[in-house]
C-alpha cells in the first residue's frame, strides 16, 4: 500500500498531482526541484520537507514520483541514489517505462491525461491515469494509488502510450495554439476574445454526445471556394496564419471525402 511519497519536480503536473494526493490522504514527505524556492512553494502547500539536492532525497518512502519535463528524466535518474527495491515511476506521456531499467527493481509510469497549470485547480476524480509497471505486483500498488484519485485507471503500455499522448497534442495543444491565434487576429480589430468563448464551450461540449467526424462544421469541409479564399485574402499580413488556415482547410477536405466520399 502506498501511503507516502517523494515528488521530483515542481511544475504544473508535479504541483496539481501532489496537492490532488495531499486532498486524499497520502503523505508528500518531501519534494525536490532545482529551484529550491519552487521545492518550498510546493511543499508548504502539502505539508511536505523540501529541498533542491537530489542526494538528499529521503530514503524510506513508499513511492518516488518523477514527475520532471521529458528531457530531465535521465539527468534525474543518473543522480539519483536509492535503493534499488524502492518502486520509481515517472509520469511522462512519450517516455518509455524502459528509461527506468537499471534504477530499481520496481518501477512504472503513472501517466494523468490532462493539461496541467500551477494555477488552476482540477478535478482529478476524472482524470484518466495510464498506467504501466514491469510486475504484477507493482502493478496493484499503482493501481489501488490511481484509484484513490480517479475513477478511470488504465492499463497501458509504453507503445500505446506515445500514440495517446500524440493524439493529446493535436486535441490540446495545437487546438490551443489555433485559441492563440484567433485572439491575435481579433487583437489586430480590438476586438475581444470572450466574443469567441461560447463558440470553444460549444465545440468542446458537442463531441461529449458527438464523433468528432460528425461535429465537423464550417468552409473547409463544405469546400466554400468563396470564403475559403476571402478569408486567405484577410491574412495576406500574416503569411504564416495562411499557410496554416491552407493546410488545415485542406486537410479538413481530404479527411472529409476520404471518410465520407
Amino acid at each position: 500500500m502506498i501511503e507516502n511519497v517523494v515528488l521530483i519536480g515542481a511544475g504544473n503536473l508535479a504541483t496539481q498531482l501532489a496537492l490532488a494526493m495531499f486532498e486524499k490522504g497520502i503523505v508528500m514527505k518531501q519534494v525536490y526541484s532545482r529551484k529550491i524556492e519552487s521545492a518550498k512553494e510546493l511543499a508548504e502547500k502539502v505539508n511536505a520537507e523540501f529541498t533542491n539536492d537530489l542526494s538528499q532525497l529521503i530514503s524510506d518512502a513508499d513511492l518516488y514520483v518523477i514527475a520532471v519535463k521529458d528531457s530531465a528524466i535521465q539527468e534525474v535518474l543518473e543522480n539519483l541514489n536509492l535503493e534499488e527495491n524502492l518502486l520509481i515511476v515517472h509520469t511522462a506521456g512519450s517516455v518509455p517505462m524502459s528509461i527506468l531499467e537499471g534504477f530499481s527493481n520496481n518501477y512504472g509510469v503513472f501517466y494523468p491525461l490532462q493539461t496541467f497549470s500551477k494555477s488552476r485547480k482540477v478535478n482529478f476524480s476524472d482524470i484518466p491515469i495510464c498506467l504501466e509497471s514491469n510486475h504484477p505486483s507493482t502493478f496493484l500498488k499503482l493501481e489501488k494509488l490511481a484509484e484513490r484519485l480517479s475513477g478511470s485507471v488504465n492499463q497501458i503500455n509504453s507503445e500505446e502510450r506515445k500514440s495517446l499522448h500524440l493524439a493529446a497534442v493535436f486535441v490540446n495543444n495545437f487546438v490551443n495554439h489555433f485559441y492563440n491565434i484567433g485572439a491575435d487576429i481579433l487583437h489586430d480589430k480590438k476586438l475581444d476574445f470572450d466574443l469567441l468563448r461560447p463558440l470553444i464551450r460549444e465545440t468542446a461540449e458537442k463531441i461529449e454526445t458527438m464523433h468528432p467526424f460528425d461535429a465537423q462544421t464550417g468552409p473547409a469541409k463544405r469546400n466554400d471556394q468563396a470564403i475559403i479564399q476571402a478569408q486567405l485574402k484577410l491574412l495576406r499580413y500574416k503569411p504564416e496564419f495562411q499557410k496554416i488556415y491552407s493546410f488545415a482547410t485542406d486537410s479538413i477536405f481530404r479527411f472529409q471525402q476520404k471518410h465520407n466520399p
